[in-house]
């Protein structure tokens, strides 16, 4: 049986502190809920009482179950002259009622000194009492011995005494930290083995890509003994980033022979990469190993005939187990195998031999290369599907729509909306008011449709992201928006590209729309009927 390594994933917390990586409180759940479904044991969620967006997730975390990961509230030793009952550090963690904490301690004698102007001892003292006043509110505590190879490295019988105080306070694991990135292969290697003969308890790592060695750092520490590895998906993270989980996690269970996740969890992998990607508004990276759209790519001569062959001629594992496929430039060999393990994923069946799939494939294609990504926008995925297969919904017929911007010279904007609608035989024009075109857009719409479907005033916009897709071509350039719709907890993603922003938000919003009344078995009411029974719109806009 292969040896369970387990993978605490720290995307939410430090991988947020990379540049131009930002998620919303829930962007985060959606996140954290993804990584669940994944297999990941431990999710860090931030740091509580930092921020009111970390203290937003913390309070939204409790009021979901997670099927088998734990999440993590992260912060540090008690500060110095506090008692840990009295550090208000120590209490957020506590009141973040999460069943496991992550607190950093010094390692590296330059910062207890320098940083923290305090004795050796003392620092010993801030650690252990930190840990087993956690440990005594029932926390499990995962150590990160902060800058530990630095410290270790200028002084490693200190670095070894910081580890034995937070094991003898009752630490359940200690995790060597490679701050500063720049600790190379065969150091790590070195240390982790003199740490493992100096300790008892399970050991981890905690590498960062400053020497573009995180991963490799992360792989040399479990084959030396630890058991528990800390990262971050696609890599992201402060200064040039985290170890990727999305290469540690493939190397460590297909090359190394252990166990990280389940392997029909594994096969999952190049799909929440760029599902994180779309969350954080990030380009996905084309070259990223094992889920990068370029992993498994094959352009014309020697290469594609081989490969056509024998696969294992060009490429290092198959591209199914991490969820990826092979692309022949020329021709997409596998496009209807994505389509039908999209939709088997989504829960409706696809038939690769029917008539339709060619078709399917050869729009997806098309839409993809006109800047469409369906990895965080499943019900306009299908929605597509449907329109194909002749099975889409017919709720409701655009006639038109106008949108107005004024701003007068005080600097004050209005934004005005005006749209007409057919349902079934009837039109219905409407207008609003909202604090920008699209919400008054998305305003405009819902008034119009509430005569026919009030069940739209119970759902939710609750996110809008837009992204540029030709930056070169400055202000003509396209843009991609994603829409995430939400009712009672349960959220959907749509997807809109077009040169105009307005009109790219139509198709996320309308979708969105259309996909709720699909799901709500919805039926159009006759205006009169809604007339006599005294019903009025009651639509929300959401801000």
């Amino acid at each position: 049986m292969s040896k369970k390594i387990q993978i605490f994933d720290t995307t939410l917390r430090d991988g947020t502190q990379g540049e131009k990586v930002s998620f919303s409180a829930e962007d985060k759940i959606r996140i954290a809920k993804r990584l669940d479904e994944f297999g990941i044991q431990y999710i860090e969620g931030g740091w509580p009482g930092s921020n009111p967006k970390d203290m937003a997730f913390f309070e939204r975390a409790k009021r979901h179950s997670f099927q088998q990961a734990k999440i993590v509230a992260f912060g540090s030793t008690c500060r110095t002259g506090n008692k840990p009952e009295e550090d208000s550090n120590l209490r957020a963690l506590i009141e973040a009622e999460t069943p496991a904490v992550s607190i950093f301690g010094k390692s590296w004698l330059l910062h207890v000194t320098h940083a923290l102007k305090i004795s050796p001892e003392k620092n010993l003292e801030l650690i252990s009492g930190s840990i087993r006043y956690l440990k005594e509110h029932g926390k499990e505590v995962i150590y990160d011995a902060e800058h530990f190879f630095d410290g270790y490295k200028d002084n490693p019988e200190y670095a070894i005494k910081t580890l034995l105080a937070a094991q003898t306070a009752g630490a359940d694991v200690l995790v060597l930290c490679d701050t500063n990135g720049g600790t190379l292969t065969h150091e790590v290697t070195k240390v982790v083995h003199e740490v493992m003969s100096a300790v008892d308890a399970p050991i981890g790592i905690h590498s960062h890509n400053d020497s573009e060695l995180a991963v490799a750092n992360a792989l040399a520490a479990v084959d030396a003994g630890a058991v528990h590895v800390q990262g971050t998906i696609n890599g992201y993270g402060e200064r040039c980033g985290n170890a990727n989980l999305c290469s540690v996690i493939p190397n460590l269970q297909l090359k190394m022979g252990y166990s990280c996740v389940s392997d029909e969890h594994l096969k999952q992998l190049s799909t929440l990469s760029k599902f994180v990607s779309e969350l954080g508004n990030l380009t996905p990276d084309n070259k990223q190993p094992y889920v990068g759209k370029s992993a498994f790519a094959h352009k014309g001569g020697v290469h594609v005939s081989a490969v056509i062959k024998n696969e294992q001629t060009y490429e290092h594992i198959k591209p199914e187990l991490v969820g990826n496929s092979r692309r022949v430039l020329v021709s997409d060999l596998s496009g209807k195998s994505n389509v039908s393990y999209k939709s088997e994923e989504l829960g409706f069946e696809f038939d690769k031999s029917s008539a339709e799939s060619g078709k399917i494939v050869q729009e997806l294609k098309k839409l993809e290369n006109e800047g469409y990504q369906f990895e965080a926008a499943e019900a306009s995925f299908e929605l597509l599907v449907k329109q194909i297969t002749k099975n889409a919904p017919d709720f409701f017929k655009l006639e038109g729509f106008r949108v107005i911007m004024e701003q007068n010279s005080k600097g004050e904007s209005r934004s005005e909306a005006t749209i007409k609608v057919r349902v079934n035989d009837q039109i219905e024009l409407s207008a609003a008011e909202g604090n920008g075109p699209v919400n008054a857009l998305d305003a405009a719409l819902r008034r119009a449709l509430c005569e026919f479907y009030p069940e739209i005033s119970s759902m939710k916009l609750q996110d809008y992201k837009v992204r540029v897709l030709n930056e070169k071509d400055g202000t003509g350039a396209k843009v991609r928006v994603l829409i995430d719709s939400a009712k009672d907890g349960t959220s959907w993603g749509t997807v809109g590209v077009s040169e105009n922003i307005i009109d790219a938000s139509w198709k996320a919003l309308s979708e969105g729309i259309i996909y709720f009344l699909m799901n709500q078995n919805s039926k159009p009411r006759k205006r009169e009927n809604l007339v006599e029974t005294g019903q009025k719109n009651t639509t929300e806009v959401p801000s």
